[in-house]
């Protein structure tokens, strides 16, 4: 049985004992002093509650208007609360049923202003249960509409995204504030544009609601509008005296129109002046906000008119932003309509430039298939995308970029200034990906052995030195050894494979002067050789060699 049973079990089992109760209760005398109910069911206790408040509370559940009237004489059940702190006025004021609120309204001698423990009037409850007999019965005995809960929302906010015009209408002739501030300067006309209500909108517009009025960031109701791509909401906005197309926030109102996907607003907006070449505090422009996000009808609307010099100005190219998204369609389109797939970036905060950096940072492989393909280089970025594949460990990406020239032995120097390419510094520990890149030419760090290390250089020697590597470094030192002929090592590197467990092996490898015929010819047929077709398993498969060979001279083996 699972918790959702288990309560319905309880609920029931109380509803059965309460009402076993109310018989009695109609016997008890209303005083202070009067006996009180508790109830365990299971492991769970519940809080003593007067026995009138209960009776009433079932009563009011039940609908029985009769009952509760018989209970009028008994004040207390009227005043007490439960749990939640609701009092039996709160229970009926979202009764569906109104005679149950004229009951309770003639029997109680509180103030209608009474707060739950969430800060709910009666209004604002009725108003969440859409109750709009129950909202004018509460009117007409004087419950303010201005009130608000603890999230400090009006009775008219909460009518307004009810989408209940008849509740708006009730509340404004009750004496509603129609500009009255709630939540971060929220009004009840930004929740109307919000919600798409034009009937609701019109009814506010009619009793002094503001179209400039701005929320806590700045926002108009046309902000909000655009922002949900509400149309309708946005035409009676924008008709109705005059428009502010930018936001405080620095965001245009074309802008979150295109964010909402919506091409009517977008066009609206368009057809009444929105300038599409007018960046936001961000840099951003409504065609950046299309390609990222994969509208593509608002992106084929937005290509015409936005011009070289706000692209340029912003710093960044819609190309890097369809890459971003992963928006494939997008980045063909702008392909297609002829932007620059290597326009380099401006205004990023760490070292990106070019759309494949974002697109391989992504992990995008069909992105970076498409920018590669329309000339995309790899060779533009601080931090080349070959290197940025290689530290994320995506063979697919590596094995792409290397098909397209990506330059394995790349040096990026910002963090750590190593006498070796930086590739082995991401692949240390991933020997799969090691032997990719030694297939593909990265070099050999004993080419780079050499005693005049300039200062602040780290060696090979130093780089493996550390504790975390150490148990790593014997088997890339013996892979590295299966791409050179006779090499010696430093005293310093000597002393640390002496220590791991490959150190027999390699003492072996490099104490045969000269190496073994076998490894000599392979790295001489290798070296006769292009990389592309040593990697291309269809090329070398067709050619001359016999597949145990081939396996050798691939290191399949």
């Amino acid at each position: 049985m699972d918790d959702f049973e288990q309560e319905a079990i309880n609920e029931d089992l109380i509803e059965f004992a309460i009402r076993e109760s109310v018989q009695d209760a109609y016997k008890l005398p209303c005083s202070a002093g009067a006996p009180t109910f508790k109830l365990t069911v299971g492991h769970k206790y519940y809080k003593c509650f007067p026995v009138c408040l209960l009776v009433a509370l079932v009563c009011i559940s039940a609908g029985d208007v009769d009952a509760l009237q018989e209970l009028s004489g008994c004040a207390s059940a009227f005043r007490e609360s439960d749990s939640r702190g609701w009092l039996p006025l709160h229970a009926a004021a979202v009764q569906l049923l109104n005679g149950v609120l004229v009951a309770v309204l003639e029997s109680t001698d509180l103030t209608l202003e009474e707060q739950t423990e969430d800060g709910d009037t009666a209004l604002t409850l009725a108003a969440e249960a859409g109750q709009v007999e129950n909202i004018k019965l509460l009117l007409k005995h004087g419950a303010s509409p201005h009130n608000t809960n603890s999230r400090n929302e009006s009775p008219l906010l909460i009518a307004v995204r009810q989408r209940s015009y008849e509740i708006v209408l009730s509340l404004i002739m009750g004496g509603a504030f129609v500009e009255q501030v709630c939540l971060t300067k929220w009004r009840a006309i930004h929740e109307a544009a919000k919600e798409g209500c034009a009937a609701i909108l019109m009814l506010l517009l009619r009793h002094g609601a503001k179209i400039t009025s701005r929320d806590g960031h700045g926002v108009t109701p046309l902000g909000i509008a655009a922002e949900h791509g509400n149309t309708e909401v946005l035409d009676i906005l924008i008709h109705h005296g005059k428009t502010v197309y930018v936001a405080s926030n620095g965001d245009t109102v074309l802008y979150d129109a295109t964010g909402s996907g919506n091409l009517d607003c977008v066009k609206l907006l368009l057809e009444h002046g929105a300038n599409p070449n007018v960046a936001s505090y961000a840099c951003q422009l409504p065609i950046h906000r299309a390609a990222y996000e994969g509208y593509i009808l608002i992106l084929r609307t937005l290509i015409p008119i936005t011009t070289k010099r706000a692209i340029r100005l912003s710093g960044q190219s819609p190309v890097h932003s369809a890459a971003d998204g992963g928006q494939v369609q997008c980045l063909e389109l702008l392909i297609q309509k002829g932007y620059d797939v290597n326009a380099l970036l401006h205004n990023y905060g760490d070292l990106r430039k070019t759309p494949l950096y974002f697109a391989v940072s992504n992990g995008d492989v069909t992105c970076s298939e498409r920018l590669l393909a329309a000339g995309a280089r790899t060779d533009l970025d601080p931090l080349r995308c070959i290197l940025v594949a290689i530290r994320a460990e995506r063979y697919d990406l590596v094995e792409l970029l290397l098909s397209h020239g990506a330059e394995v032995n790349c040096y990026f120097r910002v963090i750590s200034n190593t006498v070796f390419p930086t590739a082995l510094q991401y692949c240390f520990r991933d020997h799969v990906m090691l032997r990719m890149l030694l297939n593909s030419g990265y070099h050999s760090i004993f080419d780079l052995f050499t005693e005049d290390i300039q200062p602040k250089v780290i060696s090979f020697c130093e780089f493996v030195s550390v504790s975390c590597l150490a148990h790593v470094v014997g088997k890339v030192v013996r892979m590295l050894l299966d791409y050179v002929s006779h090499v010696s090592i430093c005293f310093k590197l000597r002393q640390i494979l002496q220590r791991r467990p490959e150190w027999d092996e390699i003492s072996d490898i490099l104490g045969k002067t000269p190496r073994s015929l076998q490894h000599l010819c392979r790295l001489v047929i290798r070296s006769h050789m292009s990389l592309r077709t040593l990697n291309d398993p269809e090329t070398m498969a067709a050619g001359p060699f016999p597949p145990r060979l081939m396996n050798y001279l691939t290191y399949r083996v």
